[in-house]
């Protein structure tokens, strides 16, 4: 349901007032599509949350892996996401970096710039993608890291 933006609040009695006032000048109105649908998330959604969980936790090891192994890579192991920001060593404008990636490498990663000042020596994978997929682009990356 990404984009979606369904949910709710749960706050202590003496807030109620306040977030009704903030939610009903920005967000009020949720489509009846979309209440059905978060209904349906939330009474069939388990088995579908763990599969994605799972499926996410063996690729972030997989690409972690791989790119851990080139010796150039700096990162910390996401423990909630499916995005891992990381450092390659001798590489300090990111912009640069990732075009010359998907132009050498075929593979899309987000600048760090993206993400604030303090990104610049950073790039974003995402890896919530088929293992194969994620597999292939870490190969690449890696052997990119290599000869760059």
């Amino acid at each position: 349901m990404t984009g979606w933006r369904v949910g709710w609040i749960k706050t202590h009695p003496s807030l109620q007032q306040v977030f009704e006032n903030l939610i009903q000048y920005s967000n009020s109105g949720v489509a009846q599509f979309m209440q059905r649908g978060a209904i349906a998330a939330l009474d069939e959604g388990d088995a579908f949350v763990a599969e994605q969980v799972e499926r996410a936790r063996k690729a972030r090891d997989l690409v972690c892996g791989i790119l851990g192994a080139t010796g150039r890579a700096r990162f910390t192991v996401p423990q909630g996401a499916f995005y891992l920001f990381f450092m390659v060593d001798g590489i300090t404008d990111s912009r640069s970096a990732a075009f010359e990636i998907v132009d050498r490498a075929n593979v899309g990663l987000a600048p760090g710039t993206a993400f604030g000042p303090g990104g610049e020596a950073f790039l974003r994978l995402c890896f919530h993608r088929r293992l194969d997929q994620v597999e292939e682009a870490a190969h690449r990356l890696a052997n990119w890291m290599k000869i760059g």
